[in-house]
């Protein structure tokens, strides 16, 4: 029953609304675009962009997305829905875990935990492929922990290997090289001295690479190794360079973890305090203990690997979101029994950060407001335009904003007072309302200056047997909100050939005003049109 009830709550949480704003552009669209193309080509086997093979992801998450297509129609809620369901299986597998490795009020609060934080519980209304990759990997370093508490460890290394299996179909060779890490890290930590034997790495291989062969080896076979070599190469680019636009200094996963991952993210700093030895006697305490070693050591090798890593993106680093979450929902359960105490600083932080968060949402409709006020103030053309969006705003939505803060508040008070358990339940119960409003209120108005006039664009050319170009800045929306279909005519790839050749079929533009002078004065284009920072052409 408590299980169902989870299920319930999870369910309303993550599955409301997944349609409500358009897929963002780059990865939700990419994702989207790779599944729809599936289905059009009837070519499961191939991840596919603009109908050319695209090996910078593996298909599983690409599969998830088309069937969830095939259940409800090419459209936004469909490409989310894959992670709503993996939303719903990660709160019931916390609250099963927490219940198994400390005890059921546990897995209440590592459930509430990871739901009441800002990034994690964001990412479940999303369509990117990182909720669902985190959750196989995570499992997968679990069952490898219960290889030496389990009376069957085979079974246990066998379901560690499908899991990594699983990651690994979902975004590619990165998932073996956090496992590895994580178990080199692990037995260093120990000594050497660790349950994992050499036949259960055998078998959690073994079953790894059955996995992962059921697409690699069957691609190869079909199609010779090209793909794969590209494939694999791509996945080492990834690692080594960075990608325009997406750099970023060293801590920059850690400033991200610190905000997005608040409240829980505050808890951490707990394990600053100084504290009494606990000795580890019982065989539960022993597993527990031993678990938690298991969380530090993969949230240290994500948290560093990915600060390492040249590329910059935010939810590179969400695969911390599980053991962040747990580590935080363990001193939340202390803090709510009584075996822990706050200090002054760590009430601090909580409200600091809360405040922050809560004058941002205060301060995003009074820019709405008063942009007018603001626009000469901002150096970027392309945002000026952007801001020129029709979007209805109001003084009275900061009210949100400082409602939260006002949450935060009350919750710190509460804190304060050593009311524990009705503090913790207040500040993660407000950021869960809070993260939905976000999502359904200001998310949608975020669109509308970031995106909207390009995919109206896009969606009006729906249907039509015409040739569309995105130029000068690279976008998968075109190909998504078009719904376009495959061209027999392969100088389409050759955009000169669009501009100045001798096309067989209408062909429409898009470009950013910042980019678009070279354009206006072609002599094979015509303007049709302008809207908030994007251009629209025609080919004459």
């Amino acid at each position: 029953m408590k299980y169902l009830l989870i299920a319930l709550v999870a369910a309303l949480l993550f599955i409301p609304f997944l349609g409500a704003v358009h897929l963002f552009d780059w990865d939700e669209i990419n994702f989207a675009e790779a599944a729809r193309e599936m289905i059009v080509s009837h070519n499961y086997s191939q991840v596919q962009i603009d109908f050319r093979p695209f090996w910078e992801k593996p298909p599983l998450f690409i599969w998830m997305q088309a069937g969830s297509m095939h259940l409800f129609g090419v459209n936004d809620f469909a490409a989310r829905f894959p992670n709503a369901i993996i939303g719903i299986a990660t709160l019931i597998s916390l609250f099963a875990i927490g219940k198994k490795t400390v005890d059921e009020r546990f897995g209440f609060w590592w459930a509430l935990v990871y739901a009441g934080s800002w990034l994690p519980h964001f990412y479940f209304k999303s369509g990117i492929i990182d909720p669902t990759f985190n959750f196989f990997i995570f499992l997968s370093i679990y069952f490898a922990y219960r290889i030496g508490y389990n009376s069957k460890p085979f079974r246990m290394a066998i379901l560690s290997g499908l899991f990594l299996g699983l990651a690994v179909l979902t975004k590619g060779p990165v998932a073996i090289l956090v496992a590895l890490l994580c178990l080199l890290i692990y037995w260093i930590w120990n000594k050497g001295k660790i349950s994992i034997r050499f036949s259960h790495i055998g078998l959690i291989a073994l079953f790894a690479c059955v996995t992962t062969l059921l697409w690699f080896g069957y691609e190869i076979i079909a199609h010779g190794w090209w793909f794969v070599n590209e494939f694999v190469a791509y996945q080492i680019r990834l690692l080594t360079t960075e990608d325009a636009g997406h750099g970023g200094p060293f801590f920059y996963h850690w400033i991200v973890l610190l905000i997005g991952c608040f409240p829980a993210s505050t808890f951490l700093f707990t394990y600053l305090q100084s504290r009494k030895k606990t000795i580890y006697s019982t065989p539960a305490a022993i597993e527990l203990k031993d678990f938690k070693v298991w969380m530090w050591v993969l949230f240290w090798v994500v948290l560093i690997l990915f600060s390492i890593v040249k590329t910059k993106i935010v939810h590179y680093s969400s695969l911390c979101y599980f053991p962040l979450s747990f580590l935080a929902a363990w001193q939340v359960y202390l803090l709510s029994e009584g075996k822990q105490r706050l200090r002054g600083w760590n009430i601090a932080l909580i409200l600091f950060i809360g405040i922050v968060l809560g004058l941002a949402i205060a301060v995003l409709p009074l820019v709405g407001v008063y942009k007018d006020m603001l626009i000469p103030y901002i150096g970027d053309k392309f945002a000026v335009a952007n801001l020129q969006a029709d979007v209805p705003w109001s003084i009275a939505e900061a009210g949100y904003g400082a409602g939260y803060i006002i949450l935060v508040i009350v919750s710190s008070v509460l804190l304060i007072r050593r009311k524990i358990s009705k503090g913790l339940l207040c500040l993660f119960i407000s950021s869960i309302l809070v993260i939905q409003v976000t999502v359904v209120h200001f998310v949608p108005k975020i669109e509308a200056y970031s995106q909207r006039a390009a995919i109206d664009y896009f969606i009006s050319l729906q249907g039509k047997d015409v040739y569309v170009k995105a130029l000068a800045y690279h976008s998968y929306a075109q190909h998504y909100y078009s719904r376009e279909l495959p061209h027999s005519n392969k100088n389409y790839y050759n955009e000169d050939w669009l501009l100045n050749g001798q096309i067989d079929k209408p062909a429409y533009f898009i470009c950013r005003i910042t980019d678009s002078q070279p354009y206006r004065h072609h002599p094979n284009l015509e303007v049709i049109g302008e809207k908030n920072g994007f251009v629209f052409l025609k080919r004459k």
